[in-house]
């Protein structure tokens, strides 16, 4: 900008020395002290209303009395979430605003606000003494304020003051209509000019002011009115919102047309204003009058229920109001995320999310009482790429428990906002797999097992307390009768209850669960994990965060990393503070090889076979206890992911039997019926551009042979990545197995699998008493208890019902 001709500077001006002449002003004011006073005098020798007498009082106290240094706290700036890529996903606020600098607001905006708001801004020094006369002359007279005098410097006064307000009281003192305030305004306002140039007030009065519609500042407010930023606004657009300052509510177009209707004729005001000061063509004025209003209203969504992402968002903000290292307190850490403007580059994967979102919504709609959730995690730093789930967040209507919305994070644990989580079932196996692998197992070593088998000794827990269960009988296929040799691979690829019972007696419970904790596996609702004989079978609740970390510590060779989903954050003047991953080397290397090694035969051997994805996977599937939730867990080395399934109203009174999912109809849910084929489809998708990592191959010489009773020749390990004359070009094969009477439907289409389980109706009702002959546990009970009502239920068993 540039000055006038009549010497009158104009907004960004630096062509003189920007303080000289407020300073002087300022001092001439100050100086000028007792001229006020008399004024002052004069007026209230003016006639008066009754109480003039309290106004003198409150006008000398004002003048006096009030402090003339101003507290000016940062002000209120929205927080913002990137992806790994930069992109924007969600923002937080109090208020919404975005602090810029004079260059970076259009020059036409400076003489806007000028024109309409403070036409002498240049000229005095913090007070316009004609504007502010005539106003107390007016006021004093009326015994209340009738007239408004504020200078822009006052305005900015008034609005640090309302900003530094910690309760009601003190903002509505703020806002007081009273002689009192507006000379305390004024004190104040001769301190600001003092400290800062005309151009540092005006740029902080525009960084401050509401302009309406939920827009503080007037970087906000370009974005919020027109879609644009504050130093590409057009003079109609700067006209506007200069207009809008003063009575933003009054002109708030987002209420409706008569608001809008004012905000027009606020707008044309200003434009008039700016020809009148010759600050503008009266030809340019009228131009831009003739034009309408041209709003582009554009949402300003703030908060995880208005992010395209809520799950991966609500888990960053528990993350940082959580975590110490982000403030020492609650308080603290809240008012970085909310107040402080801070963003947050995150670990999510578009690609990712996208492929996950995809695969649930193919299989589980949000309308289902089932709900399922998965996260996908990168193996090697633990950065979280994606959290999906089958509902979508937000509160349902009615404030009902039941929905298509959940205000769970369901993905994630208890202090992420989750809730207590699904019993993992079967994929708990992997660590009483690789415990045995640690101390020495071999491939094909293992047991000739019997039909049933009873924990009533040899299983101590972590303090050294005996906790046998010589109540509970497992059982393992068709519920009771069927044993027979089991060696490490095969009993893995079949999931073999009582296999694992007695490996896991073998090797130890406590290092088992020593195994699981060093991958990070601790239960969802944050309480100690459940040291019991069926530890091995999954009897504890968990959520997809965790699991997917702890099997991804395998595909990164045994390094285990704790989740993580904040890579960077910069605060709001740019100092930056980086995340590094946070790992260790949990399993031995060799070890987690031999554990991949076997867990690939799960898609060739066992319970997934046929639903590879083309490239070096492995995994480990969880059908638990009655079908009251089903899991899958697996990875490659480059992504991990684990998908839960199980009814949103409660896992024990509502399990996945004889129930429609996602429009098709299920007689049971295993965790190769639903979980599995997500898995399948959200891996497939996203991983899809990358090149395929193998899996190191085993120490053979360590890990290879080894000796079970009764195993035939042909059951002996081969590699179960080598084809075997079934196996297709993408590493599938086509499902050639009847397994209790159960039949597998595959459909492949664009590496697309679809699975359509079909029970005879004679078994329905069996199938609600008896797992898969793959999957967990089941506990024996009398013939006349085997209902759903009198199932045994252990204390130590909990339920999603109380938590949804």
């Amino acid at each position: 900008m540039t000055s006038r001709s009549d010497g009158r500077r104009m907004p960004g001006d630096d062509s003189s020395p920007s303080r000289e002449r407020p300073v002087l002003v300022g001092v001439a004011v100050l100086g000028a002290a007792g001229v006020v006073g008399g004024v002052l005098v004069a007026a209230l020798a003016l006639p008066v209303v009754g109480g003039a007498g309290v106004y003198t009082r409150d006008v000398a106290h004002g003048l006096f009395e009030v402090p003339a240094m101003l507290r000016e706290a940062p002000l209120p700036e929205r927080s913002r979430l990137l992806d790994k890529d930069g992109r924007q996903f969600a923002q937080f606020y109090v208020q919404n605003r975005q602090s810029v600098a004079l260059g970076k607001i259009a020059p036409d905006m400076l003489k806007a606000i000028v024109a309409i708001e403070d036409a002498r801004f240049y000229e005095h020094g913090g007070l316009d003494l004609k504007g502010t006369l005539r106003a107390i002359i007016t006021n004093t007279r009326a015994g209340s304020i009738q007239q408004g005098g504020s200078s822009l410097t006052q305005q900015l006064v008034k609005n640090i003051l309302l900003q530094n307000a910690r309760s009601e009281t003190e903002r509505d003192q703020a806002r007081a209509p009273s002689i009192r305030r507006k000379m305390q305004e004024l004190r104040y306002a001769i301190s600001l000019e003092r400290k800062y140039t005309k151009d540092q007030i005006l740029l902080r009065y525009l960084n401050i002011a509401y302009f309406g519609g939920g827009a503080f500042g007037v970087q906000a407010a370009a974005h919020r009115f027109f879609g644009t930023s504050a130093d590409k606004l057009t003079l109609e657009q700067a006209a506007t919102l200069a207009g809008a300052v003063r009575t933003p509510y009054f002109t708030d177009p987002t209420l409706g047309g008569e608001h809008r209707d004012r905000l027009l004729e606020r707008r044309d005001l200003v434009l008039d204003r700016m020809a009148q000061l010759k600050m503008i063509a009266q030809v340019r004025a009228d131009a831009a009058k003739a034009t309408p209003l041209a709003l582009h209203l554009r949402p300003e969504p703030g908060g995880c229920s208005e992010s395209d992402h809520p799950f991966f968002c609500l888990y960053v903000q528990k993350e940082v109001i959580g975590n110490p290292a982000f403030g020492r307190t609650r308080a603290e850490r809240e008012r970085r995320l909310f107040r402080d403007g801070i963003t947050i580059r995150t670990t999510l994967d578009r690609t990712a999310q996208e492929a996950a979102d995809k695969a649930i919504a193919a299989h589980v709609h949000p309308k289902d009482d089932q709900v399922a959730a998965e996260a996908m995690i990168e193996p090697g730093t633990g950065r979280i790429r994606a959290l999906a789930a089958s509902k979508r967040y937000g509160a349902n209507p009615g404030e009902r428990k039941d929905g298509p919305s959940t205000t769970y994070n369901l993905p994630a644990d208890m202090a992420h906002g989750g809730g207590q989580g699904f019993q993992a079932g079967s994929t708990f196996k992997v660590f009483t797999l690789a415990t045995a692998l640690a101390k020495g197992w071999r491939f094909d070593q293992g047991f000739d097992t019997p039909g049933s088998f009873v924990p009533s000794s040899g299983y101590k827990d972590c303090s050294g307390t005996r906790v046998n269960a010589p109540g509970t009988v497992v059982h393992n296929a068709g519920g009771e009768g069927k044993g027979g040799p089991y060696s490490l691979a095969t009993g893995t690829w079949q999931s073999v209850n009582i296999f694992y019972m007695m490996l896991e007696r073998d090797v130890g419970l406590c290092d088992v669960v020593r195994t699981a904790r060093s991958v990070g596996i601790a239960r969802a609702d944050g309480q100690p994990l459940k040291e019991v004989p069926t530890f091995t079978l999954g009897v504890n609740e968990m959520d997809p965060v965790t699991v997917a970390a702890g099997f991804a510590a395998f595909g990164a060779r045994g390094r285990y990393c704790r989740p993580m989903a904040i890579l960077e954050v910069v605060e709001r003047h740019g100092r930056r503070t980086g995340v590094a991953p946070s790992c260790t080397q949990a399993v031995e290397q060799d070890v987690a090889d031999a554990v991949n090694y076997i867990l690939t035969g799960v898609f060739t051997k066992g319970t997934m076979k046929g639903q590879g994805i083309g490239r070096d996977a492995a995994g480990k599937t969880g059908t638990n206890n009655g079908y009251t939730s089903a899991w899958f867990a697996g990875y490659t080395p480059d992504l991990a992911a684990a998908v839960s399934l199980g009814d949103i109203r409660g896992a024990y009174k509502y399990p996945l039997t004889d129930v429609e999912i996602g429009g098709q109809h299920y007689g049971g849910v295993q965790g190769a019926t639903l979980p599995g084929p997500i898995w399948v489809r959200s891996m497939e998708l996203a991983l899809q551009h990358l090149p395929a990592t193998p899996f190191h191959h085993p120490d053979t010489g360590r890990f290879g042979g080894g000796t079970t009773p009764g195993l035939k020749p042909e059951d002996q390990l081969a590699d179960p990545r080598a084809a075997d004359g079934e196996r297709g070009r993408d590493g599938r094969e086509e499902w050639d197995e009847a397994r209790g009477g159960e039949r597998g439907e595959v459909r492949s289409g664009e590496g697309r699998l679809r699975h359509h389980w079909h029970r005879p109706a004679d078994q329905r009702l069996w199938d609600r008493f008896w797992t898969h002959p793959e999957e967990d546990l089941w506990l024996s009970w009398p013939a006349h208890h085997r209902s759903r009502r009198h199932r045994y239920r252990p204390a130590w068993e909990r339920t999603w019902h109380h938590h949804r």
